[in-house]
């Protein structure tokens, strides 16, 4: 049962991630989107550490795009898709990121870590959003003051873009636990019999490694 949840609680926390993005459920910026590619670094290995959190939010984009679409918005201007490139190059720190810790690190070290990893998120992004434009807003003039605006006030006609920073934060910082305590709660959750065993590969992989070298 233990492995089975260990298998299938990436995914569990991918659907999860897929459905707090579809618009009106959450408020704007608060999303499970930060955590994961944050956890994604730090507990999965190899290749699924990339794959697995890009791939789902390529679909889920795809699938909002074509939502947003059908609202009248022209989301497959190039200068939109560029700016959500910019998105995914966030999401590609955010994984670097996780990557810079070890499972075995604690709570309260990788809650920190999901925290800033949303800030730099929150900082690319909007930077990216001032920079290219995608929508032509007036306020962001290609100047100091115009990134500072990007970054505090945003666009009128929408929520000041503290706002968002205070849910991306706040979201952060919920999930991440929400995602690192649920890790650690399965990991611990090892049966003595299960760790005597893990013990015993080990011991039998390294007896096995100077025989490997002498051939």
């Amino acid at each position: 049962m233990k492995e089975k949840l260990n298998r299938w609680l990436p995914f569990l926390f991918l659907a999860l991630v897929a459905l707090s993005r579809w618009p009106g459920l959450f408020p704007p910026s608060f999303s499970a989107v930060y955590a994961l590619a944050f956890c994604a670094g730090v507990f999965l290995t190899g290749r699924m550490a990339w794959w697995l959190p890009l791939g789902t939010l390529l679909l889920s984009d795809i699938a909002l795009n074509f939502y947003y679409w059908s609202q009248g918005w022209n989301v497959w201007d190039w200068s939109v898709l560029r700016y959500q490139l910019c998105n995914y190059a966030a999401y590609v720190v955010l994984i670097f990121l996780g990557k810079r810790f070890k499972p075995n690190s604690s709570f309260a070290s990788l809650l920190g870590g999901g925290i800033l990893g949303a800030i730099l998120f929150y900082v690319i992004t909007n930077t990216a959003s001032w920079l290219f434009n995608p929508f032509q807003n007036p306020e962001y003039s290609k100047t100091a003051f115009g990134w500072l605006i990007a970054l505090i006030k945003g666009t009128n006609g929408w929520p000041q873009a503290w706002e968002f920073f205070r849910n991306t934060l706040t979201s952060a910082g919920l999930f991440t636990a929400l995602f690192v305590g649920a890790m650690k709660l399965t990991a611990s959750a090892e049966s003595p019999a299960d760790k005597k065993a893990g013990a015993r590969d080990e011991e039998a992989e390294a007896e096995e490694k100077p025989e490997e070298a002498s051939a």
